[in-house]
């Protein structure tokens, strides 16, 4: 049986922070679970950085069936959880069945791979205190009212926590996340 890992998003996440992860763990040999809401359709997005624009735009992305509701999760029946960004940690930070699925990850002292406002999810279960993260960097303020160190840059390793602040920057936070994964929780 192959290790598991589990990804938690939901409607209006950053396609592919999604669907990178989820296809090299694949590839590294990992079974990998996509957790959201309810176990549904879900309707990923685009964001891209346009001359001109203040900030990101957003385009319609893929979409992807959720294999499990996040109350119907199983913590300890997976190594590791990725916590993709885009909008959809924005108003999943209010979910109580993820914010207990996520704890737990914590508790157990699991590795976690978030991305860009990923973060704002394990800020929502006071997981970031003490830490040092990345995220996009307009969330700055949040990492630090979270209680975390912020860093300004492509990847950052604390312990099990390896963060990142956007899709630009995949390479450097798979490639981390993957070795704290192997050493933590190898391909069975």
């Amino acid at each position: 049986m192959a290790t598991k890992i589990l990804i938690v998003t939901g409607d209006a996440a950053e396609s592919l922070e999604v669907m990178y992860p989820y296809q090299r763990l694949l590839e590294e040999g990992y079974e990998v679970h996509i957790a959201a809401p309810s176990r549904k359709k879900l309707r990923f997005v685009v964001h891209d950085f346009e001359e001109g624009f203040d900030t990101y735009t957003e385009k319609p992305g893929y979409t992807w069936q959720a294999d499990l509701s996040f109350a119907d999760v199983d913590p300890g029946a997976y190594a590791a959880v990725v916590v993709p960004g885009g909008r959809a940690p924005e108003y999943l930070r209010n979910d109580p069945e993820l914010r207990k699925v996520l704890k737990a990850f914590f508790d157990a002292d699991k590795p976690v791979a978030q991305i860009c406002h990923g973060p704002l999810l394990t800020a929502a279960v006071g997981a970031l205190s003490g830490r040092r993260v990345t995220a996009y960097p307009a969330l700055e303020m949040d990492m630090e009212a979270a209680g975390a160190g912020f860093q300004d840059t492509a990847v950052v390793v604390d312990g099990m926590v390896v963060s990142s602040r956007a899709w630009p920057d995949h390479p450097f936070w798979m490639r981390e996340f993957l070795t704290v994964l192997r050493s933590k929780a190898p391909v069975t």
